[in-house]
């Protein structure tokens, strides 16, 4: 697991931001669908005989889902979204809890038979939680582990007891402020397992209760594992040791050394006598606890061992990893065989009933035939070999060209995920992004509205991004990644607020062509527009245009001078939203960001009530949305100097420096000249130096060409019939009358200092 900056604005992130962000994660896909690698599984067996069993399944999408499973089919019935980041572990506990964690710092507990119910957030790890194990008779407790070295023993019984609400309480709900349905999941005990056995006491942040803590393991935490009756823990991670634990009270009794590299996968018999341990080292190995030492080595595979699955008996164990494979092994005659291989790497195992689900790096699950009730008819098939207890045995046997052959080829059923995107580049226009995905599919994605506009099929990469390049220059408002194996379009401020563009180059109808859209608001108020309509179902629209809501609602977000903020100009159509900006309600994106309180969460844009407010979203977000107020944007201007070509006859501007928008078109320069040349008059909004700035703060006189905002405006018919014909070079090089300023300063004149153009009549032209 590579260290990798959260989704979500994190406490773990190394990078430091001032404010907090908002993140938008992009679907094209099937809701029911996950679209990165799956990291974990369970299984909830119906206890009555009509019932439906169910799978969960957690994934790198941030994801976890339940599917209602039959003999031939799997469907989707819930989906559970609260995670920022990757989903590394969950485990059920008792008839209708699941627990899971998270590469966002986070357990969460969930009515796993809801419709996606978070009952809780429990905030108490400082980084990535990689691991979770419970007790299957017990099941007041849960256990966690993570890459801080912190293994907490998390007490459900006492956590689950009625507590008095507090607004500390409050805080910690997964929704941030706004309660699910289901019961509340408050923790009030935690017993965290240290290596030095040092207990200390501490505040919970979040939660404002007192837990029992200590000083954790010395490196990362991979693996745990529980005896049935939640008395016996033992732990393994970085340090290459088995660590074991008494549960109740959190002390240390033994550590077990042999293995070489990281422990990834524990398993415990039901009594807590026996041990299975698998390691990046590519072996098995099988522990006596009574007796403090390993009694057998298992070297099956040729790689790391990231997954354990053993019968009830403990007398079999499957195994899969990063070699692919996935294996079955008698404990006591050392028999093993090569169950079946999967298409990546393997991540974790569930046996149900007669078989067996497998996780991998790839978005869909697979049901492979195990015999799980009795795995000696694999053995029947034959194929089977002796495991050797030399790690470098079968990487040996493989090389020799003995690999086993695997009794099945195919799954008995596979629960189809959709692609994940593994390669993308934002294009120059900056609002298109080009994407590929892990089954060489290339996408165009306008992310303005978060829909995917073409759709290339199978070709290059590198030769679309190519052909697609066009020669413009727009500030860069966004950032993108693609860790939860979709697009995580990230928003910032103040420089998300810094690209403007004008209404025409757009497309939108029935608004000034000569308007400038900001595209970050645009795109704030189309990502918001559900919570914006219904916020005025609960407060009204007059709450919603003061940018206040009653009963102490109150969105006064911070005070802000107007040295700080300006309003936005094009208040007038301030509800309506613009098509380039319309996201899909079929499809909608999740929204992951994070207010004053209760940390990151993550939602569908539809799911979003109205209530949310500040201390859900940041300020800034909401400025903008409800105020229509708008950081102060930096370098939206463009100086530049406008002089007549060599040995050209006609002399009609003063050598003044000018200033205009980025975005305004060379086409628009064009009209001012012809403007000038047809008025025959000095220009009259020259200064004592001789400069002319329009657009500039100062109070200058501004010519009738210019627009108050420092445009180019002329009454003058469009420039493509006027006559005579100018032409605007840089650079001796002719410039497209479609180009912007800023577009000329990247790609032609290409220097830091102010821009120079020049003009010239194109011969004939006068006639």
């Amino acid at each position: 697991m590579h260290r990798v900056g959260s989704a979500g604005n994190t406490t773990s992130s190394t990078r430091p931001r001032k404010e907090k962000r908002l993140t938008y994660v992009l679907n094209d896909a099937d809701d029911t669908k996950h679209c990165a690698g799956l990291n974990c599984l369970a299984v909830l067996k119906s206890s009555a005989a009509e019932g439906c069993d169910y799978l969960f399944t957690g994934s790198r999408d941030g994801t976890l889902k339940r599917w209602e499973v039959a003999e031939d089919a799997a469907t989707c019935s819930a989906t559970f979204e609260s995670h920022v980041d990757w989903v590394n572990d969950a485990v059920l506990v008792g008839n209708n809890t699941l627990v899971s964690c998270s590469s966002d710092t986070t357990l969460k507990a969930w009515n796993c038979l809801s419709n996606g119910t978070c009952m809780r957030t429990l905030r108490q790890h400082t980084d990535y939680v990689t691991c979770l194990a419970a007790a299957e008779k017990n099941t007041n407790i849960v256990v966690s582990g993570g890459l801080g070295g912190e293994v907490f023993i998390w007490d459900l019984e006492a956590a689950l007891a009625p507590v008095s609400k507090t607004t500390d309480a409050e805080e910690d709900d997964c929704s941030n402020g706004i309660n699910g349905s289901g019961n509340s999941l408050p923790v009030t005990s935690l017993r965290t397992i240290s290596s030095s056995n040092n207990i200390s006491v501490h505040n919970t942040q979040s939660q404002g209760y007192i837990p029992v803590a200590a000083k954790g393991h010395k490196e990362s935490v991979y693996a745990l594992a529980m005896n049935d009756s939640g008395t016996l823990l033992v732990s393994g991670g970085t340090e290459k040791v088995v660590r074991i634990w008494d549960a109740r009270s959190g002390s240390k009794t033994m550590k077990l050394r042999g293995h070489t590299d990281n422990i990834r996968a524990l398993l415990l018999d039901s009594s807590g006598r026996f041990c299975l341990s698998g390691s990046s080292d590519s072996m098995i190995r099988l522990w006596d606890l009574g007796q403090q030492r390993c009694v057998h080595s298992y070297a099956v595979h040729t790689d790391s061992v990231w997954a354990l699955a053993s019968t009830p008996t403990f007398s079999y164990v499957y195994s899969g990893g990063r070699d692919f494979s996935l294996y079955l092994t008698d404990l006591a005659t050392r028999e093993s065989l090569l169950l079946c291989t999967e298409e990546h790497p393997i991540l974790q195992l569930a046996l149900h009933d007669d078989s067996i689900w497998v996780a991998t790096t790839d978005s869909s699950v697979h049901r492979w035939p195990a015999e799980g009730r009795n795995p000696l008819k694999n053995f029947q098939r034959g194929n089977s070999f002796l495991a050797g207890n030399l790690s470098f045995s079968r990487a040996r046997a493989s090389l020799e060209g003995s690999t086993p052959v695997a009794v099945y080829k195919e799954p008995s059923l596979t629960i189809p995920g959709a692609p994940a995107i593994v390669q993308h580049e934002i294009l120059n226009n900056r609002r298109h992004v080009l994407s590929k995905d892990t089954d060489g599919f290339v996408k165009l994605w306008e992310i303005t509205r978060g829909a995917v506009i073409e759709d290339y099929g199978k070709v290059s990469f590198d030769e679309k991004k190519e052909e697609l390049f066009e020669m413009v220059s727009i500030p860069a408002w966004f950032t993108v990644d693609t860790r939860l194996g979709s697009l995580s379009i990230h928003l910032e401020t103040p420089q998300c607020f810094f690209a403007e563009m004008y209404s025409a180059d757009l497309n939108i109808i029935g608004k000034p062509e000569d308007d400038k859209v900001n595209l970050a608001r645009e795109t704030l108020k189309g990502l918001l527009t559900h919570w914006s309509s219904k916020r005025k179902q609960r407060f009204g629209s007059q709450a919603i245009a003061n940018g206040e809501a009653p009963s102490g609602k109150d969105i006064s977000v911070r005070s802000l001078t107007h040295s700080r903020i300006e309003l936005d100009g094009n208040h007038e159509n301030d509800s309506i939203i613009y098509p380039p900006f319309e996201f899909s309600t079929f499809s909608p994106p999740s929204i992951i960001t994070e207010g004053t309180q209760g940390g990151p969460w993550r939602k569908k844009i539809t799911d979003l009530d109205g209530t949310e407010d500040e201390k859900d979203f940041p300020w800034w977000c909401l400025d903008c949305v409800l105020s229509n107020r708008l950081p102060p944007r930096e370098n939206t201007k463009c100086s530049f100097y406008l002089h007549a070509c060599e040995g050209s006859a006609v002399q009609i501007l003063t050598q003044g420096k000018l200033s205009a928008p980025r975005i305004l078109r060379i086409h628009k320069v064009v009209n001012y000249v012809l403007e000038k040349m047809l008025l025959d008059k000095p220009l009259d909004g020259g200064n004592a130096d001789g400069t002319f700035a329009p657009g500039f703060p100062g109070g200058q006189v501004q010519h009738p060409a210019l627009g108050g905002d420092g445009s180019f405006r002329s009454g003058l018919k469009p420039w493509s019939k006027l006559k005579p014909s100018i032409e605007i070079l840089c650079n001796n090089q002719v410039l497209s009358p479609d180009m912007s300023l800023a577009t000329v300063k990247a790609y032609i004149w290409k220097k830091p200092e102010d821009l120079v153009l020049n003009y010239r009549v194109v011969q004939g032209s006068m006639a």
